[in-house]
């Protein structure tokens, strides 16, 4: 009898550990849970973390992430406003608002990945069919330069807004499953094959104008220096040049007064030496000089004999 009774209290004891540790959950941080009962959802989600109750073996607990989670888009082929079709990757971060919801209306996060694949992609592809293509690919702030405002069309809303714009339209859909997406983001936009080339060719021919203005540019500031340069060189030459007339024309000056003043001093002896240097360029090697008898010229070969 006492061995039955030690048995039975025993099997009790074990009965009501078991039942005391099943009435007990652990909630960790970053998760939240909600509590069913048959399947049926009980009170309201909860969310702070530690030690909470429940009822022993009747009622389950189901997890979810209370963090932000990453969804990642394929790449897809769409066609702009403009009629350019792009390749167009996109991210978007989310969290599980409303766990409750969440568990009525999606259940399990591999279900709200899908969910979310048909609201971003479909959202995003009419925003990028209602914009042409540099509204997706510039940014909001982008402003012309002085270089490029003939060039390229101006923007109305950018691709910021644009993303913006797509954030609040899934937004208006997503809390009905408990969902709450933070932000969406553009990875990466790139054209089509077929586009890429004909893009290139136009980035190509766009470099080349703008390489043909500045060598334009430079050969008119280069023939403009030249100019200066050679304008600057013929007023230094010009400059030169009278100055040097200046002192040749001082210093003749300063040899015709000595030549003078010497012819004074002695006329004749100037008149001498003057028709010798008349005999020596006038005579060369095979010369032959006819004078009369009278003349001056021949006055002082006469005296010489």
């Amino acid at each position: 009898m006492n061995k039955f009774v030690r048995i039975f209290f025993t099997a009790l004891v074990v009965a009501l550990i078991l039942v005391v540790m099943n009435g007990f959950f652990i909630l960790p941080e970053g998760r939240q849970a909600v509590i069913t009962q048959f399947g049926r959802p009980v009170g309201l989600p909860i969310v702070k973390a530690g030690l909470h109750l429940k009822t022993p073996f009747i009622q389950d607990v189901t997890y979810f992430d209370k963090r932000i989670l990453i969804w990642d888009g394929d790449p897809n082929q769409i066609p702009t406003n403009d009629k350019t079709f792009i390749y167009l990757d996109v991210t978007a971060r989310w969290r599980i608002s409303d766990a409750l919801r969440f568990l009525q209306a999606v259940n399990n996060q591999n279900r709200a990945q899908t969910i979310l694949d048909d609201i971003i992609d479909g959202t995003v592809r009419d925003m990028v069919n209602k914009n042409n293509l540099v509204e997706i690919i510039r940014s909001s702030d982008w402003k012309p330069t002085k270089e490029t405002d003939k060039n390229y069309e101006p923007i109305s809303l950018g691709r910021d807004k644009i993303v913006e714009k797509i954030r609040e339209a899934i937004s208006k859909l997503t809390p009905q499953y408990g969902i709450e997406v933070v932000d969406v983001m553009f990875k990466r936009v790139n054209y089509i094959d077929s586009v890429r080339q004909k893009v290139y060719d136009r980035m190509i021919s766009e470099r080349k104008r703008i390489a043909a203005e500045k060598r334009s540019l430079g050969e008119g500031e280069k023939a403009e220096i030249l100019g200066r340069v050679d304008r600057e060189l013929k007023e230094i030459t010009s400059t030169a040049t009278r100055k040097s007339e200046e002192v040749r024309g001082k210093a003749d000056a300063e040899a015709a007064a000595i030549y003078a003043t010497a012819y004074n001093e002695d006329p004749d002896f100037y008149t001498f030496t003057r028709t010798l240097e008349s005999y020596r360029k006038s005579f060369g090697a095979n010369s032959r000089l006819v004078l009369s008898s009278d003349s001056d010229f021949y006055r002082y070969l006469k005296s010489a004999k």
